[in-house]
């Protein structure tokens, strides 16, 4: 947009220094504050009358769910079972037997001596077993080394038994000695078996042949005898 100013008559050279030009000053303000004016209008926003937001209307829709169907009823009980008749059986009739066969006719040939056959001839006896003797110790050689009687078991008087256990090889060495029953007492015990040491056995005798064994000797510690 253009704007004609006003034109003023030239004044002297004379009249210019003398003060301002108070029209030519009004006169461009003028034209400035229009042209901010055309301005701020074309930058202001343009806004179509009744312009201003409505309010919509908003319709909300629930959905309900229809209620779950009831439950089938119970199925009705079995029926009791109808007692079954009992029938009468009869007794069952026995069945009759046959009759025996015929036995046929029994024909008795007296035998000839040539058809009858020898007897067989015994056979011999077997020979007599021989008795197995286990071992036993020589009753001579056990009374001439008779075990020792300890002394403090003397001293303290005590008695007892012990039994011994003696393997014996086939020559009737002794090999070993246990204690299967002590005397409670270990004096006892250890005067026994080193007694049994120095006895002679008789070996065992197993069918007529010597062989190896095992004796139970019985050692008495009494102080009376």
């Amino acid at each position: 947009m253009t704007e004609q100013l006003p034109i003023h008559p030239k004044h002297n050279d004379r009249e210019d220094d003398d003060g301002l030009n108070w029209p030519r000053i009004t006169g461009i303000t003028l034209a400035i504050a229009v042209h901010v004016a055309a301005l701020m209008v074309l930058l202001a926003p343009v806004t179509p009358p009744g312009g201003g937001q409505e309010d919509e209307d908003v319709t909300r829709v629930v959905i309900i769910e229809p209620p779950p169907p009831p439950p089938p009823p119970p199925p009705p009980p079995p029926e009791p079972p109808k007692p079954q008749e009992i029938k009468q059986l009869a007794p069952p009739q026995p069945t009759p037997l046959p009759p025996p066969p015929e036995e046929p006719p029994v024909v008795f040939d007296e035998p000839s001596p040539m058809d009858t056959p020898a007897p067989p001839p015994a056979p011999p006896a077997p020979p007599q077993p021989q008795q197995n003797i286990g071992a036993s110790v020589d009753i001579s050689s056990k009374n001439m080394n008779p075990p020792k009687y300890p002394p403090s078991a003397v001293r303290a008087g005590i008695e007892g038994t012990v039994i011994l256990i003696i393997d014996v090889d086939a020559n009737g060495n002794v090999v070993d000695v246990s204690v299967e029953k002590s005397s409670r007492n270990r004096d006892l015990d250890r005067a026994a078996i080193a007694a049994a040491k120095t006895w002679r056995f008789n070996p065992s005798l197993v069918n007529g042949q010597k062989a190896a064994g095992r004796v139970r000797v019985p050692v008495d510690f009494n102080l009376g005898g």
